[in-house]
């Protein structure tokens, strides 16, 4: 081999190396996945990489950009992008992270949900270098006698290290055998697929292993495992999930996604940069620094996370917008250009806790009331006082709860 081409094959190596191994939380094994990568420069053979998608709920939040920015990390060198969406496993429901069983979807259900991925997910990816599959197309086929083959790769012993089984059983709480069917299938997926790298974020580690045996017991190179941090949400504590209303969509209004981003707590910022920003390893240092010497204000180290994303899922005009959108309302105190309506079909004069709970503004009466004694109510930019008990409801006004949340009343 020509020395020249061997040694702009090995820089290729490594900068592949390199780059898909940064803000990773795990890789298994590290070793297997210099020798994929180094096979596929020398053959200039693209690796089968995998990520497997449960549609148990229809959008997608930021949580998600954190895998598919690694997804386009391998896109952007050349790579094949498998996307499993999970419409036969779907139907068991995955039971990580569940200290009970899950509900299972119908098939339209699945079906319905799985189809707004694409188009989210081409938000990020190239969805004509994307391969998309549904696994019920191999795992719909498997008889019984495949699914006992399947079944005897593993032990229950094995299936209970999982800690979520484990809590279960040590609780006394009801396991059923479908969910230890989860597992196999979404593995049997690896091995359907000839997969090379399997994706996924930190506490999907057991399913995927799962899938590193399967290709051995089915005499196939196994694929590399590589794991991604949990996005934590708005709140700061727990991961980002949109159960825990603590998410940011990915389809939401950029002046929303803004609005959000700027309320995330500052000791989050630098998780977020490396996990979903496009910013560099040597740029993030640099704002870093600048933060711990206080040379720059928290608040524009937002601002510029904030049109970073807005930037990868819209356009910069977008970002620019939501940014003067955001100046405007919380700055200046100006009314957002979008606000959402909401049809008013009760009396023409409530109370003013009735008005902004039956609005879902806010959960309670008793929210209600320390909101307006907290001088965070307002009615078509007038402030609430605390004496104040009833309104006359008129169509065209616009309600408001401190400074995000604002409706205009049909009535």
């Amino acid at each position: 081999m020509d020395v020249d081409v061997s040694e702009l094959q090995k820089n290729k190596i490594e900068e592949q190396y390199s780059v898909l191994t940064s803000n990773v939380t795990s890789v298994v094994e590290k070793a297997e996945l210099k020798r994929k990568i180094k096979d596929s420069v020398i053959n200039n053979k693209p690796l089968n990489v995998k990520l497997g998608l449960d549609p148990s709920a229809p959008d997608i939040h930021l949580g998600h950009l954190v895998v598919l920015k690694k997804l386009k990390q391998f896109q952007q060198f050349g790579h094949k992008i498998h996307l499993v969406i999970g419409d036969f496993t779907g139907m068991i429901g995955d039971p990580t992270g569940k200290s009970e069983s899950r509900v299972q979807l119908s098939k339209e259900e699945v079906e319905k949900n799985a189809r707004t991925y694409v188009e989210q997910f081409g938000r990020i990816l190239d969805m004509r270098n994307v391969e998309v599959h549904y696994n019920s197309s191999w795992l719909e086929k498997l008889n019984i006698k495949n699914l006992i083959d399947l079944l005897s790769t593993t032990t229950v012993a094995r299936m209970l290290e999982r800690n979520d089984f484990t809590k279960r059983f040590n609780n006394q709480t009801p396991i059923y055998l479908h969910e230890f069917l989860y597992p196999l299938f979404q593995g049997y997926d690896s091995v359907a697929l000839h997969s090379d790298v399997e994706l996924g974020g930190n506490d999907q580690q057991y399913n995927l292993l799962v899938g590193r045996r399967l290709q051995d017991h089915f005499d196939q190179s196994k694929q590399v495992v590589m794991t991604m941090p949990l996005l934590v949400g708005l709140d700061g504590k727990m991961k980002m999930s949109k159960s825990k209303h603590n998410y940011i969509g990915i389809t939401e209004k950029p002046d929303i996604i803004f609005g959000k981003i700027m309320s995330i707590p500052d000791i989050q910022m630098l998780e977020y940069y490396k996990s979903i920003s496009t910013f560099s390893d040597k740029e993030i240092d640099v704002i870093e620094k600048k933060m711990n010497s206080n040379l720059i204000n928290p608040k524009d180290v937002k601002v510029m996370l904030a049109k970073d994303i807005i930037k990868q899922l819209y356009n910069q005009k977008s970002a620019d917008s939501a940014e003067q959108e955001f100046n405007n309302v919380f700055k200046k105190g100006q009314v957002p250009n979008q606000i959402p309506n909401f049809a008013w079909n009760g009396d023409s004069e409530v109370s003013i806790s009735t008005l902004f709970t039956t609005t879902s503004l806010l959960p309670s009466k008793g929210a209600a009331m320390r909101m307006l004694k907290n001088g965070g109510l307002r009615i078509n930019s007038k402030k609430l006082k605390e004496g104040d008990s009833k309104v006359t409801v008129s169509d065209g006004m616009i309600i408001q709860v401190g400074k995000r949340k604002f409706l205009r009343i049909k009535y």
